[in-house]
C-alpha cells in the first residue's frame, strides 16, 4: 500500500468512507486477494494521486483500529510507526493459538496449590467451547525427581559461594545460587516444594479441564539442572522447547494465554511469545497467581512489552475482530520490520 507524508489537507472525501470498510473483511481471507487490497487502497486514496497522504492514512487507521465503529485514539508516535507499515493481512486474517499453561493437579490441590486455582478450569472450558482456535496448546511442568527447583534437593548440588542462602537454611521461595558443572556462572534458582514430578498424579492435568483432540502438548522443566517457567525456553535461554517451531509451522499470528500462574509461568510464556513476534493476548480472568502482590506488576510488564491483557468478557469482540486494538497493529508492524523502529527504515513509496 503506497504512502507518502504530506502536510497538504486531504480531499473532503476523506470523511465519506463506508460505515466501516474493514468489517466485511474480518476473517474472510480477503486480505490475501490482491483485488480486494486494491479496493482498499482506492477507497482511502481520496485525491486519487496513487498515494495515501497522512490525512488519508488517518482515515484508514480510524476504521482499521476501532471497536464497534468507534476509533481508538492513536499517539503521534503510533501513527508514525503505522504509517510506515500496516500489515492488514495479519490484522484481519489472524491464525490463532490458545496456550493453556500448567493447569495441573499439584498447582490446584497438591504440593504447590495456588489459591483458588481450581476456579480457572470452568472459564477455560468455556473459552474452548465458545471459540475455535487454529491450535490449542497444553503446557505441563514435567520435572524429574532430582530437579533443581525442589527445596528437598538443595543439598544434592554444590552451592555457589555468592549464594546468600546456604543449603542447610534453604526454605520454600528462597533464591539459591548453585554451581553447575560445565558452567562458569552460578545458576540462580527459586526453590519450591517438590511438584509435577514426571508420571505422577500431581503432574496430570486437572480432571475437569477439557482436552481437545489434535491439541499440542509441551513438557517443560525436564532438565534436572535448570528450571523452565516459559513454555518456549528454559530459564537460562539455553534450550528451546518445540513450541515456537510448531507455531511457525502453522503460521500462527495471535497467541492467547491463560492458566497458572499469572506471575510466573503464564508471565514468562507471554513475554517470550511477544519476544518471538506473536501478537499476545493474556486472558486475565482465566489465570490465578502465586503471590497476589506480583500479579499486577506481571500484567503491567506484559502490557509494556506489547501484549494485551483482557477480561474474558472482552474475548468475543477481540476474537471476532469487532474490537481491533492499535497495539495489535503496532506489534504486527514492528514484527514485520524485524523489531526495528520505523525511522530506521528507508520509507518505500510503491506506485499502484
Amino acid at each position: 500500500m503506497a504512502t507518502h507524508n504530506s502536510s497538504q489537507p486531504a480531499d473532503s472525501r476523506v470523511n465519506d468512507f463506508p460505515q466501516n470498510f474493514f468489517d466485511k473483511y474480518r476473517k474472510s481471507g480477503a486480505t490475501r486477494d490482491g483485488g480486494k487490497m486494491q479496493e482498499c487502497f482506492r477507497t482511502f486514496d481520496t485525491d486519487r494521486d496513487g498515494y495515501l497522504n497522512t490525512l488519508e492514512f488517518d482515515g484508514l487507521l480510524s476504521q482499521l483500529f476501532s471497536k464497534r465503529g468507534k476509533p481508538y485514539l492513536l499517539t503521534d508516535s503510533q501513527r508514525t510507526e503505522l504509517f510506515n507499515l500496516v500489515d492488514s493481512n495479519k490484522i484481519l486474517d489472524p491464525v490463532t493459538a490458545l496456550i493453556i499453561v500448567d493447569v495441573q493437579n499439584d498447582f490446584i490441590s497438591g504440593s504447590l496449590a495456588i489459591q483458588e486455582g481450581e476456579l480457572i478450569v470452568s472459564p477455560i472450558n468455556n473459552i474452548l467451547d465458545t471459540y475455535k482456535f487454529d491450535l490449542v496448546v497444553y503446557t505441563l511442568d514435567w520435572h524429574p525427581h532430582d530437579h533443581i527447583s525442589f527445596v528437598e534437593n538443595v543439598k544434592k548440588r554444590e552451592i555457589d559461594p555468592a549464594s546468600k542462602v546456604k543449603a542447610e537454611h534453604a526454605k520454600v521461595q528462597d533464591e539459591v545460587i548453585f554451581r553447575i558443572p560445565g558452567y562458569e556462572e552460578g545458576r540462580i534458582q527459586t526453590v519450591w516444594p517438590r511438584h509435577c514430578v514426571q508420571n505422577t498424579e500431581g503432574a496430570k492435568l486437572h480432571k475437569d479441564l477439557k482436552l481437545l483432540n489434535n491439541a499440542l502438548y509441551i513438557n517443560k522443566g525436564t532438565d534436572p539442572d535448570i528450571d523452565s517457567y516459559s513454555a518456549f525456553w528454559d530459564n537460562g535461554k539455553l534450550r528451546q522447547t518445540q513450541l515456537e517451531a510448531e507455531l511457525r509451522k502453522r503460521k500462527v499470528t495471535d497467541v492467547y494465554v491463560c492458566g497458572l500462574a499469572i506471575d510466573i509461568c503464564v508471565r514468562f510464556t507471554s513475554l517470550d511469545s511477544i519476544a518471538h513476534g506473536f501478537r499476545t493476548i493474556l486472558i486475565d480472568s482465566a489465570c490465578k497467581g502465586v503471590d497476589q502482590q506480583s500479579v499486577e506488576p506481571s500484567r503491567e510488564q506484559i502490557r509494556k512489552s506489547g501484549g494485551l491483557c483482557i477480561d474474558i468478557c472482552e474475548m468475543g469482540d477481540i476474537y471476532s475482530l469487532v474490537d481491533r486494538r492499535p497495539e495489535i497493529g503496532l506489534h504486527a508492524a514492528r514484527t514485520a520490520l524485524g523489531g526495528k523502529k520505523c525511522d530506521e527504515i528507508e520509507r518505500r513509496v510503491i506506485t499502484q
